[in-house]
Formats: structure tokens, sequence, C-alpha cells
């Protein structure tokens, strides 16, 4: 069988919770060895998206297929790596033991450590308590132990939240470096300036996709240069005149 050329493919995802709508008919197609930005206000649906890509998502219909099989199938569980913003590490032992364990599950090296440690600038904070580290620490630490596995696709959920904007940029870096060497990435944010980022952006309000281009395609859609206009230009078009809180929530950069 051939391998697919794209990462991701949803076709008319639907999901309700309760009564409330989530997901409303969501369809995209994300290209294989790219960084994609799923951007947008808090509760508009990024997580539930990202769950769904990752099969842990109950959805009311449609399809959600990765790396050519359907979306949660035990064969994809080493190819696809899902960062959550909930940490994912173990409090009780320090950086270096929780990477350590998650190396020896995965057959990996001392000096793959270092390495994920380095990648994601924790070098000087191996022996501190996972516990006692900052919130977008121990984020970091969940970053790397993914980092260990070598998946497919890093599935990213708000992963520079908290963090100082060097931070930020060398993340950032990262990120366009796993790109380049095939792996694919789904990074969501808040943040518009985070857009600029991305080779592409899908904007995401009240569940509905407003918006699939790159950073200069939606300049020319919404004849905006500023990321954060743009948005509120798509969102106004698209029937949602409130003003976002991806603009008011935007971080210190």
């Amino acid at each position: 069988m051939n391998k697919p050329d794209y990462a991701i493919r949803i076709r008319d995802l639907v999901v309700v919770r309760g009564r409330k709508l989530v997901l409303d008919e969501l369809s995209t197609t994300i290209g294989a060895g790219s960084v994609t930005g799923l951007l947008g206000p808090s509760g508009c649906g990024k997580t539930t998206l990202i769950r769904c890509i990752a099969g842990i998502q109950l959805v009311k219909s449609g399809t959600v297929e990765v790396l050519g099989e359907p979306a949660g199938v035990a064969t994809l569980r080493r190819r696809v790596a899902y960062v959550t913003q909930a940490s994912s590490v173990y409090p009780d032992l320090t950086v270096v033991q929780n990477l350590e364990y998650f190396a020896a599950l995965m057959d990996r090296s001392a000096s793959d450590v270092v390495t994920a440690l380095d990648q994601v600038g924790l070098t000087a904070c191996r022996t501190d308590l996972t516990g006692n580290l900052s919130g977008g620490q121990r984020t970091r630490v969940s970053l790397a132990a993914a980092l260990l596995s070598e998946p497919e696709l890093f599935l990213l959920d708000e992963p520079t939240v908290g963090l100082d904007p060097v931070l930020r940029r060398d993340l950032w870096k990262l990120f366009g470096d796993l790109a380049a060497a095939g792996h694919t990435l789904l990074v969501s944010s808040h943040v518009m300036d985070e857009a600029a980022r991305c080779e592409r952006v899908l904007l995401l309000r009240e569940g509905r996709l407003i918006a699939d281009d790159t950073p200069d395609g939606l300049r020319r859609q919404s004849g905006q240069d500023d990321l954060e206009q743009a948005f509120l230009t798509l969102a106004e078009r698209a029937g949602h005149t409130e003003e976002p809180n991806a603009v008011q929530e935007r971080q210190a950069s």
C-alpha cells in the first residue's frame, strides 16, 4: 500500500457534548512534514479536535484518518505523540528520572535523554523534582518525553503557554527542525502572533473552521497585515461579530 502524502484527513466531523455542538461538520487535510497551527480563542473546540485526531474523543459523525489509518487504532500508538495541556509526567520524580523511565519503555539510550533535555531547554533543571516546576516547564518535560519516541505526528495542545519569549522562540525553531526532518506537527494556540510561525493555519471559531490557509493567504483573504485583525475580519465574515478572546488574551512577546 502506498503511503499517503497527508498526515491527517478529516471529513464532516461533528462532535456534540451534552446538548452543545462542539465541532460543526469540520473538514480539512494536513500534509505530512509540516507545522500547522490550530488557532482560536479558548473554548472554540481546539482541544476537542486534537482529541479526535488522537482517537480519544467520542464523535457523533464524520471520519478522522491519521497516517493512513483510522484515528485511535492500536498501530498508531507509537507513531503519534499527544502532549496535553495538563502535565503527563510524574511529579514525584526528577526531570531526568521521568525521561529515563520513558526512554526505558521506548528502548532509547541515555544519550537520547540528554538530547531531549537540550532540545526543550531543561538541561539546567535535570535534577529538579518535576512537581516543583512551573506549568510551562512541566509541559516541556512532557514534550521531551514525546521526543524520545520519535513519532511521525506530534499533537501539541498549547505547548508554549506560560513560556517567556526566548523559550517560545526556541521551541518554535525546534518545531520547524522536526518538520524539516519529516515529522508532522499540529500546534494549538490562542495567541495569534504564533500563526506567523506556522506554514499553515487553521482558524477555529465556535466549532467551525473559518479559515485554512498560509499566514500570507490569511492576510490576502482578510485584507489585513496584522494576523489578529485578520482573525477578527474573517470571524466577522463568518457571522461572529463579537471580539474573540484570542485578541484579549494576547501574550507578551
